[in-house]
């Protein structure tokens, strides 16, 4: 038998549970959306071009020193 204190617990669990599941749906909605439009392939080639600027100047300096 239940005491009085603990009759919505089963409730709470299902809303706090529920919470969580709707925030993981969500993000995972917006993972689909920014993966569809190539953000994090963009993002990539972006940082990767940046990268081999960045490392031919550092050679060059090292080889012109």
């Amino acid at each position: 038998m239940l005491r009085e204190d603990e009759r919505g617990q089963g409730t709470v669990e299902y809303a706090v549970v529920l919470g969580v599941l709707m925030c993981v749906v969500v993000a995972l909605g917006a993972l689909h959306d920014a993966l569809g439009a190539g953000l994090f392939v963009e993002h990539a080639l972006s940082a990767a071009s940046h990268h081999v600027q960045a490392s031919v100047g550092w050679l060059a300096d090292v080889f012109v020193y």
